[in-house]
């Protein structure tokens, strides 16, 4: 969950690492440092806070054509100077900064305080440095993979040594790393995000995969038991605009990035859409008709949004295609042994597709002989690799740790997917051609509800006000609530919890209060007065409301005080939930901006969770 940047070249490393490190921040930002490897030797310079507090810092003479950066989203020791990477060994002749959780941390650092090594920092990836450093290989690349031949866990690492000044060593376990080939220079990251200004021509390391890279090249190799054996990776281009990593104009990239979504969700839709037979039109799945009439079963895995608009996309499954489809959060899901069918069609979601626990859950399922398929946005990131095909998502990179554009378009994959199979079963060409009308009129309509921002700005600054909110949904509307719920809590910081609207009588009832607002979403379905009916309920114990409804929907008989509407535009009723999502996140950008917070960045979060 945090951002490695590296580089080898012609110019000083510090300002290409820091900028670097810069577009990384979404990656975790409690505290960054760099490593310089110079005439000197190796250089560290590391604090707690944000990028910008390092670069105010950093010494003016800080020379060195070869370095290594990081920023941390912590997981072993509170966010202080001490335990921000880059770490070192005793002798400063090692540096390393690394993503991922090492489980045999605890011991590994017993064994080294036995052999009378100070360990100075809380992390586990300082025993990392001091095996690097203890090792007596004759190559950087042989001590590398001897010391992680002791480690159990996962890992993305970038290793400097003073004894090979002309050299980067990084590997990959489960945490992703990118080197990125430029002319006379080389860069390594995380994320493309810190490469795309300097080179567009990449390589995406694979589990299990080490690299060497210098200023002229890379070269590849696999670990195993036996030791390092070369592998022929190769770089390619990538076909990205590097002005999308920039805000812009805007104050925030979550807020450029929820005005994306017309235009984002035009692109998901662009050439799947089969007018002639009424249905999806998604070569990427790798499933013919036959393939794709033999799933008996639907069952999807994501987590956190990713998880709620899979339940949203179970829905669509299940009503369009008629199979039994459901959606389980990915980090549950191989813990409890899974059964695996081979007539279910397993669905991972992830926007960054690096998902650490969705991985995992696909590499399960793969070792059982299950089918899997991807709805991801990242082109090249490891769970796109390992499935057996998938639905790319098109949404351009996505910044703000609050997903908008991704979610977005993810629903939309999910609702091809779900026409497709419902047209080689039951599903009537008429209603297919119904939905890709409603489909076809879906980014004009998302543009009339960002146009609406003046007003769900006002309504944000008085749910502000509230520690504590419901949101509330039925069906089709429950995994919209969900959603809202999770967008509200993460940027405002505010409690915010969803419901089943039927199962508020069931307990949370008793909560409702004058000072506990309810978020309810209400479209005009077969449940539509049974939802007005549950408002009551809310309303008769002075329980404010914001209903987000459509604009025939009658609330008659709800006190006007204390009861907010927001109208969306109508679509198809299996397409009504992601227009019901639009104002549930100008909701909590504007709530979240009101409290003063950072948009993009909120506590406690990271962008991309590569860690379990």
């Amino acid at each position: 969950m945090c951002g490695i940047v590296g580089y080898l070249g012609t110019h000083q490393a510090a300002p290409l690492l820091l900028e670097g490190l810069g577009r990384l921040e979404h990656r975790g930002y409690d505290s960054a440092g760099v490593a310089v490897l110079g005439p000197s030797g190796i250089r560290v310079a590391k604090r707690a806070g944000r990028v910008r507090d390092l670069s105010e810092e950093l010494p003016k003479r800080f020379a060195g054509k070869v370095g290594i950066g990081h920023t941390r989203w912590a997981t072993h020791g509170p966010a202080n100077d001490t335990n921000a990477h880059p770490h070192t060994d005793s002798k400063d002749r090692v540096a390393v900064v690394h993503n991922g959780i090492i489980d045999n941390a605890g011991a590994l650092r017993d064994e080294l305080a036995d052999a009378g090594i100070d360990l100075v920092s809380d992390t586990d990836t300082e025993v990392l440095a001091h095996l690097v450093a203890l090792s007596e290989a004759d190559t950087l690349e042989a001590k590398v993979a001897e010391a992680l031949g002791r480690i159990d866990g996962t890992y993305g690492i970038a290793v400097v040594h003073v004894d090979f000044p002309d050299r980067i060593v990084v590997a990959r376990n489960g945490s992703p790393l990118i080197i990125g080939v430029g002319e006379k220079e080389m860069h390594v990251a995380s994320d493309l995000a810190a490469l795309v200004r300097y080179t567009t021509t990449v390589a995406h390391l694979d589990d299990g995969e080490m690299a060497t890279v210098t200023a002229t090249g890379f070269t590849t190799y696999r670990l195993e038991a036996s030791g390092l054996s070369a592998t022929d990776r190769r770089a390619s281009q990538v076909d990205i605009d590097p002005s999308s990593y920039d805000a812009g104009e805007h104050a925030s990239f979550m807020h450029k990035e929820m005005l994306e979504q017309p235009a984002a969700a035009e692109r998901v839709l662009r050439g799947r859409l089969d007018q002639r037979f009424a249905t999806g039109h998604l070569g990427g799945l790798n499933l013919d008709a036959r393939e794709l009439r033999a799933i008996r079963r639907i069952k999807v895995l994501g987590c956190g949004s990713a998880y709620y608009v899979g339940q949203m996309g179970a829905t669509l499954v299940e009503e369009l295609a008629r199979i039994p489809a459901d959606a389980e959060a990915a980090s549950e899901f191989r813990y409890r042994n899974p059964i695996i069918e081979p007539d279910t069609l397993y669905v991972a979601v992830s926007q960054s597709g690096e998902t650490l626990d969705t991985l995992l859950a696909v590499q399960e399922i793969r070792r059982k002989g299950g089918r899997v398929i991807g709805l991801v946005n990242v082109v090249g990131s490891a769970i796109a690799r390992e499935v057996d095909g998938g639905i790319y998502l098109h949404a351009g990179p996505e910044v703000a740790v609050a997903s908008t554009k991704a979610l977005t378009n993810m629903f939309l994959g999910f609702a091809m997917l779900a026409l497709q199979l419902g047209r080689v079963r039951d599903l009537s060409i008429a209603d297919g051609r119904r939905l890709i009308a409603g489909l076809e009129a879906l980014p004009a309509k998302i543009d009339q509800v960002l146009a609406t921002e003046d007003h769900l700005e006002r309504v944000a600054a008085r749910l502000a006000q509230a520690e504590s909110l419901f949101f509330v949904g039925r069906v089709r509307g429950f995994p919209v609530a969900r959603e809202g719920a999770q967008k509200f809590k993460e940027i405002s910081y505010r409690h915010a919890e969803a419901y089943q609207t039927s199962e508020l009588k069931h307990g949370p009832l008793a909560l409702i209060s004058p000072d506990v607002p309810t978020i309810a979403i209400v479209p005009d379905d077969e449940l539509v007065e049974r939802n007005v009916g549950a408002l009551h309920e809310i309303a008769a114990r002075n329980g404010p409301l914001v209903v987000v409804t459509h604009e025939d929907v009658s609330l008659q008989g709800l006190p006007e005080d204390g009861v907010e509407r927001i109208v969306v535009p109508r679509s198809e009723r299996e397409l009504d939930p992601i227009l019901l999502t639009i104002p549930l996140q100008l909701l909590a950008y504007h709530a979240a901006l009101h409290l003063g917070h950072d948009i993009d960045k909120p506590r406690n979060l990271a962008k991309s969770v590569t860690v379990e």
